[in-house]
């Protein structure tokens, strides 16, 4: 495991140590034909368009070759809902969600924002939820849910 990690630093700082090489031998490659072969009164615009161009097909090319490397993951099914033990159970689909939040960690207030109602409705569903569960905390609630499959 550490020697992946190490591998990857290296990567990285492989690529930048590169980039930085490619840099340098650019900026020397201008500066000599600046001076041997072109005229020396070339328009900064120019050269700004070579860097800029070159700078380009590296980032093309360094991009290509950064987001190549991903392997397809094999898509896994998530866990299914146990519909018949909701059904049986009498729980809604609003107790549902709710019973998820709090399987998330979400107090009660972070319920009622994200599922747009007001909080006297959470608390009444977590009622509700806890009765059909035979439980008296939100623990036990998900715990049990869990065992049910109601959720994953």
């Amino acid at each position: 495991m550490a020697k992946t990690a190490e591998l990857r630093r290296w990567g990285y700082w492989g690529t930048v140590v590169l980039y930085a090489l490619v840099v340098a031998v650019l900026v020397t490659v201008l500066k000599v034909f600046e001076y041997h072969y072109w005229i020396r009164d070339l328009s900064v615009e120019v050269y700004i368009g070579v860097v800029a161009t070159l700078f380009t097909a590296l980032g093309v090319w360094l991009g290509a070759k950064l987001l190549g490397r991903k392997q397809a993951v094999a898509p896994v099914a998530p866990p299914t809902v146990d519909a018949d033990a909701v059904r049986r159970l009498g729980i809604s689909g609003r107790e549902l969600e709710v019973l998820q939040l709090m399987a998330l960690g979400c107090s009660n207030q972070e319920i009622a924002d994200k599922l747009f109602i007001s909080l006297p409705t959470v608390k009444s569903h977590s009622s509700s939820l806890f009765l059909k569960l035979e439980v008296s905390r939100r623990t036990q609630a998900v715990v049990k849910a869990k065992a049910l499959r109601l959720i994953h």
